[in-house]
């Protein structure tokens, strides 16, 4: 007797039903929503260092990476660096593009609303006046960011806006980075 597989359904290449059985599970115990993400970092020489990513505690348990993921940071040669990798405001622009993409893609596949394509280009201004302390009224980080996106899917106007929307709605980095979030350092001797 042939058993009969049933189509998994996915939207966005996210399967839709697994995501509901996790929100749903989150629903009901809430304690698994708590996740604590880290990584380990080394100064390597001048601008450039390394960061391992390879456990993170989600779902009331600590997961390992199949494998760790080396993230590299550099400078550009003007700003004294190798050049052998983004610098660490660029990365600040890829987390925002990278979670404002997942989150629009997530939250779309569980309302059923499909999309083609996403592409995005984003754009930060940062003045080294504040960053070199030639001017303490300029602030350090970046004074702006544009996020542009360029989105394909078969919906009305309004409906590609709720997509966009979708991604500012509910991006982790977007929050932190446009609601602030409490950083604590602290040193010791190695």
């Amino acid at each position: 007797m042939a058993t009969a597989k049933t189509a998994r359904k996915t939207v966005n290449g996210v399967a839709v039903d697994d995501l509901l059985t996790t929100i749903e599970a989150i629903g009901a115990t809430p304690s698994i929503a708590k996740f604590t993400f880290r990584l380990r970092n080394q100064w390597n020489e001048a601008a450039q260092n390394q960061s391992i990513v390879d456990k993170f505690h989600g779902a009331g348990q600590e997961v390992s990476h199949p494998l760790p993921f080396v993230l590299v940071a550099d400078e550009p040669a003007v700003l004294l660096g190798k050049d052998e990798a983004a610098n660490p405001v660029e990365h600040l622009l890829h987390a925002l593009a990278a979670c404002l993409t997942t989150s629009m893609v997530y939250h779309a596949a569980a309302r059923g609303i499909e999309i083609e394509e996403i592409e995005s280009s984003l754009e930060g201004h940062i003045d080294l006046h504040g960053f070199l302390d030639l001017d303490p009224g300029v602030r350090k980080g970046y004074q702006g960011i544009r996020v542009k996106f360029k989105i394909k899917a078969d919906v009305p106007e309004e409906r590609l806006q709720e997509i966009m929307q979708l991604g500012t709605g509910h991006s982790p980095v977007f929050d932190s980075l446009t609601n602030g979030v409490p950083v604590s350092v602290t040193t010791e001797r190695l």
